[in-house]
């Protein structure tokens, strides 16, 4: 948002800005776990390592559109835009409006496109945004803890959604993420990261 908008912006919203801005990440972080610890999983968020990790099979050179599900307070965004290309695009998911306006009061990358839906919705969400398919879609969504048949249309939907070749790169406490994943994508490799709260499991779902 540039300075023009913002002088524009009903005070309302600048305040709720400053505050989302006082609060930082870890303390928005702390109030969604608080108050949804199904969705989130997780009361920290992920370490560096798992995030160089997650990260390093990613062809940032033929990386248009890269998907995150459930983005929290912008742990994953960052080191996306760093990597990502110029023409590139970042639209993350989430269910937790405070997430959503939390990031959008902190990151101003016109490449970063915050959108408030379920993951469920992804293939629509990415046509409404222009795109026929995603190259990458990231996920630390808690599958385990899920609702019922939720975490089945999800791994559906983002097999879909990926162009041949893509990957589902998720990252989960337990294996019950591949358990989904394995339905699509017949060719999954794996991973571990013990230097995180709490270590977690890594997988990298490719789409033939």
């Amino acid at each position: 948002m540039n300075p023009s908008e913002l002088a524009h912006e009903p005070l309302s919203l600048r305040v709720k800005r400053r505050i989302k801005r006082a609060m930082g990440p870890a303390g928005v972080f702390l109030q969604g776990f608080v108050e949804h610890p199904v969705m989130v999983g997780s009361i920290i968020p992920s370490s560096r390592f798992t995030i160089r990790k997650m990260l390093a099979p990613v062809n940032w050179n033929e990386c248009k559109l890269f998907v995150e599900y459930g983005p929290g307070v912008g742990t994953f965004c960052r080191p996306v835009l760093e990597r990502l290309p110029r023409d590139g695009t970042l639209l993350v998911i989430d269910t937790n409006p405070l997430f959503i306006d939390y990031l959008k009061a902190t990151i101003s990358d016109s490449r970063f496109v915050p959108v408030l839906s379920s993951a469920a919705n992804v293939e629509d969400i990415v046509r409404a945004h222009g795109f026929a398919h995603a190259d990458y879609v990231l996920s630390g969504l808690p599958f385990s803890t899920l609702p019922d048949g939720v975490g089945q249309v999800i791994a559906a939907a983002t097999h879909r959604v990926l162009r041949p070749d893509g990957a589902f790169l998720v990252y989960q406490f337990t294996a019950a993420a591949r358990d989904f994943m394995a339905r699509h994508f017949g060719h999954i490799d794996e991973g571990y990261e013990p230097l995180n709260v709490l270590p977690c499991k890594l997988y990298w779902g490719w789409k033939d």
